[in-house]
């Protein structure tokens, strides 16, 4: 055991884990491999919004910081419809105030937690320098300047990977530990887009609502950006002959693509075609990984052990509750480090593996269903359900989002309220043909005392 740390990734969560670990009192070095995003302008065109919910909340208020990420949120109420004949519905998350969702600048809520990490006096943050791999052996982590080039030879005694997706700290974590990395990629890529501020300078389009387009084998999403503008993200085809970035790449009429399945969205953006030629196209996949640890060592978190893709917003807040888990399992066993990661990956696997598929999930929901009626109808009843019944029923939606209930307690708990849903609706067209005695029945009936209902 040792008093200093190394931490490898200052994102959202390896930032959010260097101010647990410094107030455990250990010292810790950090490093990044991108610039400081305080003080230089980080490219546009990956991750510029994100969705911050209960489980990040709760996060980011054990650390002290809520009150300053607070004023850098933007609250959405709700899913607000476009379908393809123009119209717009709103889709309400949730029966109660406190139950809508939140977007926030990545880069303003990382460098909140820059702030907060650098403030404990405790941590010490090296940008520029891109991990490259991990001698275990010889305590070494190898380092390549992005800018200069230059390579460094770092000696530690233990690391903490948080350093996403492409973890060199989980490629050298396996190589030691036997352990498995399984990336799942969907046939989907996504890009990111900007819709400016109207001539007035205010939204062109309702601010406090998560804007979605779907299309059933496609979608477009927009969240809002404080200044007005909106962070809009293409989720699309990688491959095929038509409506795919493989054919919108090769000369396919990329405003005539808008303008035929997103006709009110097209003209809000001038340089719709320019943006879409210049931001990058990125791929989306989960990651399972098997083998979070090196005994004491070592241990992976957030994206670099368990990467879900973006469709229930919860990247960043499974990782920052990861953070959590993890902090509490090193109180646990204090002096024993190889037991409390080997504890954390145990107890959190099954958990990120629930939300991993929950995730997938909800992009169906999100891309097609949201615009099926029998959906729309189980939607209304679910919600009816927790209206009348809140203590027994909770539409799976609201426990990922506005609690903190385990991942893997949630989807047994939905796939029972599933059944529930299928059965009162079945036949049905109009939530006023549900037989309320027998829904009363069912969800009395429902067995929700497997698990604990408290989360981390």
């Amino acid at each position: 055991m040792t008093d200093h740390v190394t931490i490898v990734g200052a994102g959202p969560a390896g930032s959010m884990l260097s101010i647990l670990l410094a107030r455990q009192g250990l010292s810790v070095t950090m490093y990044e491999s991108r610039p400081d995003m305080r003080t230089s302008d980080i490219s546009a065109g990956r991750s510029i919004n994100l969705a911050l919910a209960t489980r990040g909340i709760e996060a980011l208020s054990e650390v002290g910081v809520m009150s300053e990420v607070e004023e850098i949120l933007i609250p959405m109420m709700g899913r607000l419809i476009h379908d393809d004949g123009g119209g717009i519905s709103m889709q309400l998350y949730g029966n109660r105030p406190h139950e809508y969702i939140n977007s926030v600048s990545r880069t303003a809520l990382t460098s909140i937690l820059l702030d907060a990490a650098e403030a404990t006096g405790r941590v010490e943050i090296n940008f520029d320098m891109r991990c490259q791999g991990v001698d275990f052996e010889g305590g070494v982590l190898h380092f390549t300047g992005s800018t200069s080039g230059e390579v460094s030879h770092v000696p530690f005694t233990t690391v903490f990977g948080t350093d996403g997706s492409a973890s060199a700290v989980r490629d050298a974590l396996l190589e030691v530990n036997d352990g498995s990395v399984v990336l799942e990629p969907l046939v989907h890529g996504y890009k990111e887009l900007t819709m400016p501020t109207g001539s007035d300078g205010g939204s062109q389009i309702e601010r406090e609502a998560l804007h979605i387009w779907p299309r059933r084998d496609f979608m477009l999403i927009a969240l809002p950006d404080l200044e007005g503008s909106f962070t809009v993200t293409l989720f699309l085809a990688n491959e095929g002959p038509v409506d795919s970035f493989e054919y919108l790449a090769s000369g396919g009429d990329v405003p005539g693509f808008f303008e035929e399945h997103f006709a009110d969205f097209a003209p809000l953006v001038p340089d719709l075609a320019e943006q879409f030629t210049t931001h990058p196209h990125g791929h989306l996949a989960t990651v399972r990984t098997t083998g979070w640890t090196h005994d004491s060592r070592a241990v992976i978190l957030g994206d670099a052990s368990h990467g879900v893709v973006p469709f229930h917003g919860q990247g960043m807040n499974a990782a920052f509750e990861s953070c959590i888990v993890l902090d509490a399992c090193m109180r646990d066993y204090p002096g024993d480090w190889a037991t409390a990661f080997a504890e954390f990956e145990k107890g959190r696997k099954p958990d990120t593996d629930a939300i991993a598929d929950m995730a997938v999930a909800n992009y169906v929901e999100m891309s097609s269903s949201v615009v099926d009626e029998r959906y729309q109808l189980k939607r209304t009843v679910a919600l009816e359900l927790d209206r009348l019944w809140p203590e027994q029923f909770t539409p799976r939606y609201a426990m990922v989002m506005f609690q903190t209930i385990p991942y893997a307690e949630v989807q047994r708990r939905a796939a029972l309220q599933g059944e529930v849903l299928e059965q009162l609706t079945g036949g049905l067209t109009d939530i006023d043909e549900v037989d309320w005695a027998a829904a009363e029945k069912m969800v009395a009936e429902l067995d929700f005392n497997q698990a604990s209902d408290t989360g981390a």
